[in-house]
Formats: C-alpha cells, sequence, structure tokens
C-alpha cells in the first residue's frame, strides 16, 4: 500500500499538468495503482507509522556537539560513539554525517530568487509574553513573505500548536488574494513529523491535507539549514525591530489590527532593500493561484482528555468539570 508521502506526490504531479501514464512512469507504479490514488481522499489511506529505533539515537546529541566543535571525519565520531557504547555499524555513522557534510560544503551560494507566485516562506517569531483570556500566555507572531513580491503577513497568537498553524496560512492567503504554488518553512512539528535514514520527511497529515486541498507543495529546509529561508527570517526581525519598538496594546484583538494596519500602511508599501520595489505593487504581478473562498477547511481543536477522579479535566490551562455517572447497585 503506498504511504501518505507516495500518494501526496502523485497527486502534486497530476495538479502540475502530468498525465496518468507520466506519472506511473516516474513513480514506479502502474497507471491503475495511478488512478485509484487520484479518485480517493489524501487521508484515509494514511497509517501510523511506526519510527524504527536505531542503534544511533541515544548517541545523536553527542554527535551533533562533535559537529558544533568542528569534528567531520567519520571513522573519527565512530571511534569517540563506539568508546560510549555505540554497537552499530561504522556505516551507519557515515550516513548519518553524510547529509549533514554535503548541506555544509554548499553554504556559500548566492541569493536564491524565485518567480512570481512561486513560493512563500513560513517562521514564528517569540515575542514575550501577553494577559489573554484571564492569565498570561506566550505571545507569537506567525509570518509569512512571498518570495518574488516580498509581501508579507503577519499575525500575533498565543499558540503554535497545529491549529493555529493552518488558520494563520488561511488567513494569510486571504490577506495576499491567493496561494503561492509551494511554502518553504522549517522542520516544525505541525508540518514535519520527522526524517527517516535516508533523509525522506514523514509529514504531518493534516498538513499534507491542507496542502493537498489549496494546491501547494510543502517544502522543508534542510537540518541545520534554516537560512535557506532568510526572506522571512528577515521579515520576523523587521517586525521586531520596526513594528514591535515603543508599541503598546490593549489585548491580542487590538495587537493583531495594529499589525494590519502596519502592513498596509508601512511593510508593505514601502520600497523594499533588495527588489528596490513597493511589495504591494509586485503583488498584483505574482499570479497567485485563486483561492476559493467557498472552501471549508477543517480548523477546529480536537483533543483528548482523561477525567480526573473527583470529575475534572485540563483544557488550555483551566480545569472544567464533567458529568460523573451515578452509581446505582440493584438489590
Amino acid at each position: 500500500m503506498l504511504n501518505v508521502e507516495e500518494r501526496f506526490m502523485i497527486k502534486d504531479l497530476y495538479d502540475r499538468g502530468w498525465s496518468v501514464s507520466d506519472i506511473a512512469r516516474e513513480s514506479g507504479h502502474d497507471r491503475k495503482t495511478v488512478r485509484k490514488v487520484l479518485s480517493e481522499p489524501l487521508l484515509p489511506s494514511v497509517k501510523p507509522r511506526q519510527a524504527r529505533a536505531c542503534k544511533l539515537d541515544p548517541f545523536v546529541d553527542y554527535l551533533q556537539r562533535r559537529l558544533g566543535d568542528g569534528v567531520w571525519n567519520a571513522h573519527k565520531l565512530y571511534t569517540e560513539v563506539k568508546a560510549r557504547g555505540y554497537t552499530g555499524s561504522e556505516t551507519r555513522v557515515r550516513a548519518w554525517v553524510q547529509p549533514l557534510r554535503a548541506a555544509r560544503q554548499i553554504q556559500a551560494t548566492v541569493r536564491f530568487e524565485t518567480e512570481p507566485g512561486q513560493q512563500a516562506q513560513v517562521d514564528w517569531g517569540h515575542f514575550g509574553l501577553i494577559q489573554h483570556q484571564g492569565r498570561q500566555q506566550r505571545l507569537y507572531a506567525f509570518v509569512m513573505t512571498l518570495g518574488w513580491s516580498r509581501t508579507m503577513y503577519v499575525e500575533f497568537t498565543t499558540s503554535m500548536d497545529e491549529t493555529a498553524f493552518v488558520r494563520c496560512h488561511l488567513n494569510a492567503w486571504r490577506y495576499f488574494g491567493g496561494v503561492p504554488r509551494e511554502i518553504l518553512h522549517d522542520n516544525l512539528k505541525t508540518a514535519v513529523l520527522g526524517r527517516d535514514g535516508t533523509g525522506a520527511i514523514h509529514w504531518n497529515p493534516r498538513y499534507l491535507d491542507l496542502a493537498h486541498c489549496y494546491g501547494f507543495s510543502p517544502r522543508a529546509c534542510q537540518p541545520y539549514r534554516a537560512q535557506t529561508k532568510g526572506k522571512v527570517e528577515s521579515g520576523v526581525k523587521y517586525v521586531r525591530g520596526n513594528f514591535w519598538v515603543g508599541l503598546s496594546y490593549r489585548d491580542l484583538a487590538d495587537l493583531n489590527a495594529q499589525a494590519h494596519v502596519w502592513m498596509d500602511t508601512v511593510a508593505n508599501v514601502r520600497v523594499h532593500g533588495t527588489t528596490h520595489e513597493i511589495p504591494l505593487a509586485r503583488l498584483a504581478l505574482e499570479g497567485l493561484q485563486p483561492f476559493p473562498e467557498q472552501l471549508s477547511f477543517d480548523t477546529s481543536r480536537l483533543g483528548y482528555r482523561r477525567s480526573s477522579r473527583d470529575g475534572l479535566v485540563s483544557y488550555a490551562g483551566n480545569y472544567y468539570s464533567v458529568p460523573i455517572p451515578m452509581l446505582v447497585s440493584s438489590c
């Protein structure tokens, strides 16, 4: 049975205009399988993937520290972890180091510019604490920047969970008036569940469903290469250094209202330092995919809680009572 990544790839290629025969040749599956995947929804076939334990896993933190010290020789690293109890092969250590070494070797690169409508970059920034819903909570800023026009969207939230991540995407596309063809981000758990030994990505099924529903391709930075999304990282710094400085606000709603005004009157109407053009003027030429307002994507929060013995459940830092069934004894 095809996994969720293979099914997404088939649907993505078909949405890009590939024929069933071309997809079959590219994926190595027969045309009947391709047609079956295209006729079915993306998620029902998704099964939980059990991560296999690896003998190297307990030593990953140590290896990362050694790479930070400048030790990139795989044989030396193998010797060191073996002395600390590693019982696996040297080949596994070499396979772990190789993709990181390749990423390290290509760090000296020229600025990467994308075509109109091709890419948006996403990042979060932490902005201290806010009094919200009767208690003090962490405050975060979601920032999405279009790669070509540099138009940016900012939204402040008190959570970076899966639901907030999806809602912020939808709000950003409404602001832009369309959806880019791909979105680049860090290896966030709301998007990337993990990578296997070969570096292949296992995506969050809900995020893949969002991608399939709105027609974009998710892209994740290589580990330790967060600078790949430098456009949005610069955007977070710009929010911190321009909008946030000296700001006063009443509550979260007021903060976001001020952020919208700032986007429309400062951030997106200035002459950008790289493009030397106004982002909103370039936005009109982005050629984004249409944002289907009539499409309703489920953004509700779903959580599971176990009731305590005294009939209370904890949610979002508060306790709520639940009915306790009456115990009736029969005589």
